[in-house]
């Protein structure tokens, strides 16, 4: 009894630092305290789950074994470059789900249950989510990786085959529930699940991934949850829970920051086709090194925008250095957040955090906008449809409506894009052809480091 009480306690400790660390997670002063405590959570969750009786009175060799084999993926996984967060994260989601389902599986197996129950119930969802979760995440994880075209892959009929994936798996959810003996009807439904996951992934562009990856996290936690009132786990309800819902949010407050609802996302198909009344026309105005090396050299205020262009070059301790060199000559540098800039939730943040930009010098979408007209020149790393002055300006464009950081608005715009193409979105961006913008091609780190070099010079 005594044990029972220790457990317990101990998970109640670990709830505690959950909730505290998502809480931290709310802000960057307070993001990394936030992390350590959730994973001392997660570390006092698992010495609980050794001492629970059917752990105490098991093999723990079995345990050993899988504490090895994860550590030998978990390692290497936690060491890839900050251009690989977002396909790590979506692997990681995979992993998780995965989880969850096999102890469902394991668990039904076990039980052989033959009437339906809260905890009968709680099962299936747990392998119905964890599912479509594992191979939704698997196909996310192959877009970020370019391992498969990022753009939405459609196809005649294919709405057709996903309401009759989804209706399948919901029928054979129910029947299961009234006749869990029949295995035909559970393996049916988690087969349903694996395959619309897939479908589900798959017409959504990597544009969009920021929404899709929350909203994975979000069903992973909540099978996570479901695994524990199977398990008669305390701490995985709170953590799954917890998890679930904060992702669900999270996707919501994304959606509203691309002015666009969940199921747009989810079913809209964005950059499957491109949108032919995008209003520009004429030529990029191309610039020299040393042209924008003088203009950042005598500014008063420069902001820089980094968007993906800014993780595939690993560009943000050379974007840094140059705001380093010029904060040293008097000049006011800010960075720009928009808040699906990049591939999943908070990617720009992690990256200058990487390069130990401070939080004083980050400056949300709404904080900055107001400030552009004063900005001497704002330096766009990338190209990218958070800039982009058409979800301003054309009701017509496919982004219509999305908030952007108002860079036009500048005295002077510099965007440093690897080539004249349309960007990974396929949208074009009229902001490339304003007279007051200037395009400096080539790859964003090494442009960066030399237009450092070159300010030193001037």
């Amino acid at each position: 009894m005594n044990l029972t009480y220790l457990i317990e306690a101990i998970y109640l400790l670990a709830s505690v630092l959950f909730i505290l660390g998502l809480k931290g997670l709310s802000h960057p002063d307070t993001a990394r305290r936030g992390m350590i405590q959730a994973a001392c959570g997660m570390g006092a969750a698992i010495v609980g789950t050794l001492f629970r009786p059917e752990v105490l009175h098991g093999n723990y060799l079995f345990i050993i074994i899988g504490l090895v084999l994860g550590s030998a993926i978990g390692i290497p996984m936690a060491r890839v470059p900050m251009t690989a967060m977002p396909q790590r994260t979506a692997l990681s989601h995979a992993f998780g789900a995965l989880a969850a389902s096999l102890v469902g599986i394991a668990e039904y197996t076990i039980q052989q249950p033959t009437h339906a129950s809260v905890e009968i119930t709680a099962l299936g969802l747990e392998v119905m989510l964890g599912s479509l979760t594992v191979t939704g995440s698997l196909i996310a994880a192959a877009k970020l990786q370019e391992l498969m075209r990022g753009t939405p892959i459609m196809f005649k009929g294919q709405q057709i085959l996903n309401l009759l994936l989804f209706v399948s798996m919901l029928t054979c959810f129910v029947l299961w529930l009234t006749h869990p003996t029949v295995t035909p009807y559970f393996y049916g439904m988690a087969g349903c699940a694996f395959a619309f996951g897939i479908m589900l992934v798959i017409p959504i562009g990597a544009a969009d991934m920021p929404v899709v990856m929350s909203l994975l996290n979000s069903y992973a936690g909540l099978s996570s949850a479901a695994t524990g009132f199977v398990l008669h786990n305390n701490v995985l309800i709170i953590a799954g829970t917890l998890d679930g819902f904060s992702g669900f949010i999270l996707s919501i407050l994304m959606c509203r920051a691309m002015n666009r609802s969940i199921t747009n996302v989810l079913f809209g198909g964005f950059g499957a086709t491109v949108g032919t009344d995008t209003g520009a026309t004429g030529t990029m105005r191309e610039v020299t090194l040393d042209d924008v090396a003088v203009q950042l050299a005598y500014a008063n205020q420069v902001v820089f925008v980094p968007v993906y262009g800014m993780a595939t070059s690993q560009a943000q301790h050379s974007s840094r250095e140059l705001g380093n060199l010029l904060e040293e000559r008097g000049v006011s540098v800010k960075y720009a957040i928009h808040p699906v800039a990049g591939r999943m939730p908070g990617h720009m943040n992690v990256l200058l955090a990487e390069a130990n930009v401070p939080y004083s010098s980050l400056y949300e979408m709404e904080q900055i906008n107001p400030e552009m007209p004063q900005t001497d020149v704002a330096v766009v790393v990338g190209a990218n449809d958070v800039v982009n002055p058409d979800a301003r300006d054309n009701p017509k464009s496919p982004i219509a409506g999305m908030p952007i950081i108002e860079v036009d608005k500048a005295k002077s715009v510099i965007v440093l894009k690897r080539g004249k193409g349309k960007g990974f979105s396929g949208l074009e961006n009229p902001l490339f052809f304003k007279p007051v913008t200037g395009m400096l091609y080539g790859d964003a780190k090494s442009t960066l480091t030399n237009l450092a070099q070159a300010v030193q010079k001037v």
